[in-house]
């Protein structure tokens, strides 16, 4: 096959030729070779060019020339190093030249010898190779024909430019290639890190959303019968027969909580199938086993879209919750406010508060619980706020703001 010679720091990669322009190659110079040996032989000659009186010089020129072709083209010295494709090279272009000075036929093989030029060196040293090849070319034809013609010097020097510009064209457009091939695979490589990125995006998202809702209905529901458990205990006489069953609920209930953080599926909001979220609000603060609660709505109420609706939802239930298992307060109030841009909601209680500052909840003290969170990260995947104000022994205040939709804001304005 036709040796590839590596690249070197001050020239280009060559260009990897196909299999099929190799096979062409080879067949053309085996052509070339054998026309020259052919005619000597057979003593053919032309007006222009009468037949050699060397018919074994040109044979064995010929074989020469096809010899050191064929040691170049098979050897790995030559494909691996392009000082070695330049000994080569020089080694065929000396078999080639004591052919033409034998036969003026030699000079056919100038073309195949162009491209092997053009393909092994550097553009700086194949454009002065090709040149001094076809002035041997034109040299030989001066040499060996009775007259001279413009067809002599047109003939070589024009091979010699559609060489050029063949190579020079094929190594440009392999270039491009290759350019938008690695285009490609960088394309392709960033895209399938963008799905990536986006899938793992959209499964931390959902664990989250996920966390959320079982942290506000199954793991708060599991925490209110256990704390509707303790006091039915306490109300208990001694030695009664149903202490030890509550105690083993009081058990199954603290198993159930820690088994429900692990538990993945979506829920929906059934307090808001049954009303407006004001009136999912109202019950919620009916239902309150702790302190006191009392709702309050100001503003004129306007449908929220259904995320609105869970968000504040939830947020309210996991605030009350907060207030009665931590906060040991008498009183406490969630407030719904329709502004013109927003919507506000705010849990207020007199407990024993917290530092907010601290990290932590009002819960166990070193612990930062997941309640607090989980309702900023509702509150910003909204693009709301969500803010905590407390102080130990003096409450704990809640709120949450979410902007209006475009639509909740013009039906507002309208009215």
């Amino acid at each position: 096959m036709l040796p590839t010679a590596t690249a070197t720091a001050t020239a280009p990669t060559p260009v990897p030729v196909t299999r099929t322009l190799r096979l062409c190659l080879h067949a053309l110079l085996a052509g070339l070779l054998a026309l020259p040996a052919v005619k000597a032989l057979t003593g053919a000659g032309t007006a222009h060019a009468p037949h050699t009186t060397h018919p074994a010089g040109v044979v064995a020129a010929a074989l020469l020339m096809a010899a050191v072709y064929t040691v170049g083209t098979l050897s790995p010295a030559v494909a691996a190093s392009r000082r070695a494709a330049a000994w080569w090279l020089a080694a065929l272009a000396a078999a080639w030249l004591v052919l033409l000075a034998l036969s003026p036929d030699g000079l056919w093989a100038a073309f195949p010898l162009y491209f092997l030029q053009l393909h092994l060196l550097p553009v700086r040293w194949a454009l002065p190779a090709v040149l001094s090849t076809a002035a041997a070319a034109i040299g030989s034809f001066l040499v060996h024909s009775s007259r001279v013609t413009p067809g002599s010097f047109i003939g070589p020097l024009l091979g010699a430019a559609v060489a050029v510009v063949t190579v020079l064209g094929y190594e440009a457009l392999y270039r491009e290639s290759e350019r938008r091939r690695e285009l490609i695979d960088e394309l392709m490589a960033t895209r399938a890190e963008l799905a990536a990125a986006e899938r793992t995006a959209g499964t931390l998202a959902e664990r989250e959303r996920l966390a959320r809702e079982i942290h506000d209905t199954l793991a708060q529901g599991l925490s209110s019968i256990q704390l509707l458990l303790r006091a039915a205990q306490r109300a208990l006489p001694d030695g009664s027969a149903a202490a030890p069953h509550i105690e083993r609920a009081r058990a199954a209930a603290q198993d159930n909580l820690a088994e429900a953080r692990r538990f993945v599926r979506a829920l929906s909001p059934p307090g808001l199938e049954r009303g407006s979220l004001a009136g999912a609000l109202e019950r919620l603060s009916a239902s309150s086993t702790g302190p006191r609660v009392r709702f309050s709505l100001s503003g004129t109420p306007t449908e929220l879209p259904t995320p609105y609706e869970v968000a504040l939802l939830r947020v309210a239930q996991s605030a009350l919750a907060n207030t009665v298992r931590h906060a040991e307060a008498a009183r406490a109030e969630i407030t719904l406010t329709f502004m013109d841009a927003s919507v506000t909601l705010d849990v207020v209680d007199d407990g024993r508060g917290f530092d907010p500052a601290a990290g932590g909840t009002a819960g166990r003290a070193g612990s930062p619980g997941f309640g607090l969170p989980a309702m900023r990260a509702r509150a910003e995947s909204l693009g709301g706020t969500f803010t905590v104000e407390s102080t130990p022994g003096q409450g704990t205040a809640v709120a949450i703001s979410l902007p209006l939709p475009l639509p909740a804001r013009s039906e507002e304005a309208a009215a």
